[in-house]
């Protein structure tokens, strides 16, 4: 066998190991907490189901509704501002996914910009890397140069460390800024960048308002973070769920001794997002078929 076919197994067979491994590990760091978010989530709608009187189909609906409108939350994506900023994801390669085409013209458009657009855009960081790499190599001269060393020429690992100390100031002054004006925390901030500098782009980051859990956030998109909300958010509300006041009936059907305890943290500045919800009975199918008004209990409470 050849020494280049050797080389290809050997890697080949060294990047599966390593795939491998690193399933095993992410299944041992995350495989328990998601498991929990899932039963904390299902608690959650259990209870809202309760509370409210919420049919199957109904909290069905309103599950769509919410997932429809969360790209819409923070306005129209599609303006040129908007837009513009898609064109960048796409030509860096990094690909965020929470902003993505619709239409069959509009996804076609983004393959046949994709394909002239990514080349152009690697061409162009190539040459402002070997600008970078120039410039390096000449202060790292003049610098040798001034503390007399007898090798003055810049070596690969000078720019190695160069380059390092530049990604390295730039993750952590782009995570400054996001952790002061997005609310995130400064390690969640520090992620996004990394995310982001390497183009991997999950976009898992796009967080708006929060409700916690006894120590976890239940965000927007649906997901749990344990301890971690916003510095920015300047307003507590208490919300106490009391299953006494679900059914107002003396059955003794719900249990009158649990009580379930969230607080919802937000920005008075970051609630245009709440949109008025339309009746149950006002909703449409798209048969045309109209559901039935939800049942009305006037010993109904809810406290926000």
């Amino acid at each position: 066998m050849k020494k280049q076919n050797v080389r290809t197994l050997s890697l080949i067979v060294c990047t599966f190991t390593y795939l491998l491994i690193g399933a095993a590990v992410f299944d041992a760091l995350e495989s328990k907490t998601e498991n929990q978010r899932k039963i904390v989530l299902q608690e959650i709608q259990n209870i809202i189901r309760r509370k409210y009187n919420i049919s199957n189909e109904d909290y069905r609906i309103m599950e769509t509704i919410v997932l429809k409108s969360e790209p819409h939350r923070a306005g129209q994506q599609w303006k040129f501002t908007g837009a513009f900023y898609y064109a960048t994801t796409v030509l860096t390669t990094i690909g965020y996914g929470h902003s993505t085409p619709s239409t069959i013209s509009g996804k076609l458009f983004t393959m046949f910009y994709a394909i002239i657009g990514i080349p152009l855009g690697l061409v162009m960081f190539q040459s402002i890397g070997e600008r970078v790499n120039k410039l390096s190599s000449v202060i790292i001269r003049s610098v040798k140069s001034s503390l007399h060393c007898r090798q003055t020429t810049a070596s690969e690992l000078d720019l190695i460390c160069v380059v390092t100390f530049l990604s390295s100031l730039t993750i952590a002054g782009g995570a400054a800024a996001f952790s002061r004006y997005e609310g995130w925390s400064y390690f969640d901030s520090v992620y996004y960048c990394f995310i982001t500098l390497t183009t991997i782009g999950f976009g898992d980051m796009a967080l708006a308002g929060a409700v916690r859990l006894e120590g976890d956030v239940i965000t927007a998109n649906g997901s749990i973070l344990s301890g971690q909300l916003g510095h920015h958010c300047t307003e507590t509300t208490s919300l106490d769920i009391d299953d006494t006041s679900v059914c107002s009936c003396p059955c003794g059907c719900i249990p009158t001794n649990t009580r379930h305890r969230f607080t919802v943290r937000r920005s008075p500045t970051q609630i245009r997002h709440l949109l008025p919800v339309l009746p149950m009975h006002e909703l449409h199918l798209p048969q045309g078929s109209i559901l039935p008004p939800p049942a009305i209990f006037p010993n109904h409470r809810a406290s926000i």
